[in-house]
């Protein structure tokens, strides 16, 4: 079974979502990237919580069909990546969330209310 990017982003937002994730950005970088469709970029207030979303996503993606490729980081990590090759999310402790400014780095690309996505 296949989904598109667009379905993956919308899952792993819920997923976020459902675990109490907190200033959720969806990015559209398919015009400005050749290795992702979409970003999406979550923090949490502590690293139970961000184990907690991480797992939320691939628990959700896992269900539709989707493995991860890659995770970078680990339960003890302040910035855990999951690398599902048309999306990528970012899930951050809201300090190295502020410190790093995934947002300003990929300012070019779109970014998406969770009404668009659902669209």
């Amino acid at each position: 079974m296949s989904i598109s990017s667009k379905e993956m982003a919308k899952l792993a937002y819920h997923a976020l979502a459902e675990k109490k994730s907190s200033n959720t950005q969806i990015i559209d970088i398919s015009n400005i990237s050749v290795f992702a469709d979409y970003f999406i970029i979550a923090d949490g207030s502590n690293q139970n919580q961000i184990q907690a979303m991480c797992d939320a996503v691939e628990e959700a993606l896992y269900k539709s069909g989707v493995s991860v490729k890659q995770i970078e980081g680990n339960k003890n990590s302040s910035w855990i990546l999951m690398d599902y090759g048309e999306i990528i999310v970012h899930v951050f402790s809201k300090e190295d969330r502020l410190f790093y400014d995934l947002e300003r780095i990929w300012g070019d690309g779109k970014f998406i209310s969770a009404e668009e996505l659902e669209s």
